[in-house]
């Protein structure tokens, strides 16, 4: 671990700065062309032995070409800022202070996303790779379609790692799992009549009025329950007329539910057929449809359960090891309540572990920002990991 932390000390003004540039370059999901070609320019000249972009977008670089396989995978689409004027500094300013990088995706994920990719500039230096493949990925439209990214990375570039790292901020501790997210559409169906006469028709938006209550009802009881801590939220809704003289013949709202360990797909079912129970109503998956930067259709089923990897599971066993080496003591733990591009990889069966810089509160938030210190201390961590995996 000491050759480890000297090649990270030697290199960590310029993996500073690299996280200041890859902030200073605005990447809202599905316009990340510009960062993707940075970050190629940057792995080629780190010397990784081959640098893919992939149809959709995504970047891989690859060190080594031994039979054992682990991936970090960062995410470099960021949220759109809206509220410039009440930051603090500029959120594509890349601005340092009081030892915190400041700036829209400074902690969701491009410091993590510097990190890993300079962890495996060391391990390059450093021979690690001697006897195993090394990828580290930084993937697009994360914000919107989670896992779609790696998905399509596995299938067009032919691989499926032993082990994957999700790099999402967790304040520098160990992350063994997550909640599960099922994102639900629900339609009422009315008749559209003229809104002078209102009695020939049937409004859809009334005919939701009751399901919107019994929404809420089942939001309280998740939130009161000792057993479960899911969550469901009334996210966006909107109706459909023939003209704003006209009775809505279809309302359509969006819940987003959030799923713990043990709740499946028949959980959700049987909570959305007793909210519409009754009336003249639909509801299913709200599929999503986007295109990448470079044109690609993506479609997003976003229904995803929880998942959690066990502590004993060789992938935890090593990341403590090398966690307590990197830290010199043994790790913290956490689980995250929000998702992530591990549903792809959980989904494939691959064990999956979570580890990265920044408080996970501050993503999306103004006046995002990351402890530099957590960005040079990830990027020991995660060279520590693809040493000993």
């Amino acid at each position: 671990m000491e050759s480890i932390k000297a090649a990270v000390k030697a290199m960590e003004r310029e993996l500073v700065e690299f996280a200041q540039e890859l902030v200073r370059i605005k990447s809202y999901t599905g316009d990340e062309q510009q960062i993707i070609r940075f970050i190629e320019k940057k792995m080629k000249s780190l010397d990784y032995d081959e640098v893919i972009v992939d149809s959709m977008g995504n970047i891989l670089g690859r060190i080594g070409s031994g039979k054992n396989i682990v991936m970090f995978d960062s995410h470099i689409d960021t949220v759109a800022v809206n509220d410039v004027s009440e930051w603090r500094h500029d959120p594509f300013g890349g601005v340092i202070d009081n030892g915190r990088l400041y700036g829209r995706g400074s902690v969701d994920m491009k410091s993590a996303a510097a990190a890993s990719i300079y962890a495996g500039a060391v391990a390059k230096r450093l021979g690690l790779a001697e006897d195993k493949t090394i990828f580290v990925s930084c993937t697009v439209m994360e914000e919107d379609c989670d896992g779609e990214n790696l998905r399509h990375l596995f299938r067009e570039c032919g691989i499926r790692p032993d082990f994957m790292v999700i790099c999402e901020p967790s304040d520098n501790k160990l992350v063994t799992g997550h909640k599960g997210k099922a994102q639900v559409a629900i339609k009422t169906h009315g008749i559209s009549a003229h809104g002078s006469a209102p009695e020939k028709g049937l409004n859809a938006i009334y005919e939701m009025a009751e399901i919107i209550r019994r929404i809420e009802k089942t939001s309280d009881g998740l939130l009161a329950s000792k057993e479960s801590n899911g969550t469901l939220v009334a996210s966006k809704i909107s109706s459909m007329s023939e003209s704003l003289n006209a009775v809505p013949f279809e309302c359509e709202i969006y819940l987003d539910r959030r799923m713990v360990l043990g709740e499946t797909r028949e959980t959700v079912e049987k909570e959305m057929n007793a909210i519409i129970d009754g009336k003249k109503a639909s509801w299913d998956i709200g599929v999503l449809r986007r295109k990448s930067w470079t044109g690609v259709a993506v479609e997003y089923h976003p229904f995803h359960p929880a998942w959690e990897i066990a502590p004993d599971h060789e992938l935890t066993r090593t990341c403590v090891e090398a966690f307590t080496r990197a830290f010199g003591s043994a790790p913290e733990f956490d689980y995250w309540d929000f998702s992530t591009n591990a549903v792809t990889t959980v989904d494939m069966g691959i064990p999956t572990i979570g580890f990265g810089p920044g408080e996970y509160k501050l993503a999306h938030m103004v006046n995002e920002n990351c402890e530099v210190s957590q960005i040079v201390a990830a990027c020991e961590f995660y060279a520590g990991v693809m040493d000993k995996i």
